[in-house]
């Protein structure tokens, strides 16, 4: 079935939103890992990850084939509202100063301190060490880029709209990161998380709906509407659990 063209939009903008995200959370370590080991390493694990994430892709692409279209919806609805869920509340507490908004630049601090000391302890086995991090940080961050690019795009045939957003996010972050050499510490990470969670449960609340067979009025562009309420919702939570500044807890 192929994807009609109101949805093309919003599923670029998510996957390419979502995975910007995953992008410089990832680019942050590598680049730590670059700097105390060299790029030589880092660049191991990289591509180590990449393998790995496409033999996924590859192995998961041909078994939807298989799953009727109602269950896929049914199934990948649920876990995106989860998903999307997961990342509003996160990106709710920050937003509301309850928990410490993501700081890339004392993330990337704090993972160089970490392997420059393992690097004290085991220069022997420092090789392995750094391209293992880049590894774990690639594939994790990716494997979540790769499940939002297909929950996106397998209930409606857009596959390939998910897949250019998701590739151009990722390649718009290593670019700026190999250009710059510092972790991207001004983009506003949760402002992202907030409008990314705000999309990914509106898509869920959606492929949920159409698994169980309900026909939303609007059609695709039911999915604005229930975006638009998660929003309202979630600013609304902001300014109730809102904590005074001085009381942000650790």
């Amino acid at each position: 079935m192929t994807g009609s063209l109101p949805l093309i939009w919003p599923v670029v903008a998510a996957a390419f939103l979502a995975s910007l995200v995953e992008a410089v959370e990832a680019l942050t370590i590598v680049l730590a890992v670059a700097l105390v080991r060299g790029w030589r390493p880092a660049g191991l694990g990289v591509l180590a990850g990449l393998m790995v994430l496409a033999l996924i892709v590859v192995a998961l692409g041909p078994l939807l084939d298989h799953v009727p279209l109602h269950l896929l919806q049914l199934v990948i609805g649920i876990l995106l509202l989860l998903f999307g869920m997961r990342w509003l509340r996160k990106a709710i507490l920050r937003a509301a100063g309850i928990i410490p908004l993501h700081d890339e630049a004392k993330a990337f601090a704090t993972e160089t301190a970490e392997l420059r000391e393992q690097a004290r302890r085991h220069e022997t086995r420092l090789d392995w060490i750094a391209t293992l991090t880049t590894f774990k940080a690639v594939l994790l961050e990716g494997f979540e880029v790769v499940f939002i690019v297909i929950a996106l795009g397998s209930g409606r045939g857009m596959l390939i709209p998910a897949s250019v957003g998701a590739v151009a996010a990722c390649l718009a972050v290593a670019a700026v990161g190999l250009v710059v050499h510092r972790p991207l510490a001004r983009v506003p990470e949760n402002t992202l998380k907030f409008a990314v969670g705000v999309m990914l449960s509106a898509f869920g609340l959606f492929w949920t709906g159409e698994g169980l067979g309900v026909a939303w009025p609007g059609a695709d562009l039911a999915i604005v509407a229930f975006a638009a309420i998660f929003l309202a919702v979630s600013g609304a939570a902001v300014a109730l659990v809102r904590r005074p500044k001085g009381e942000v807890l650790s």
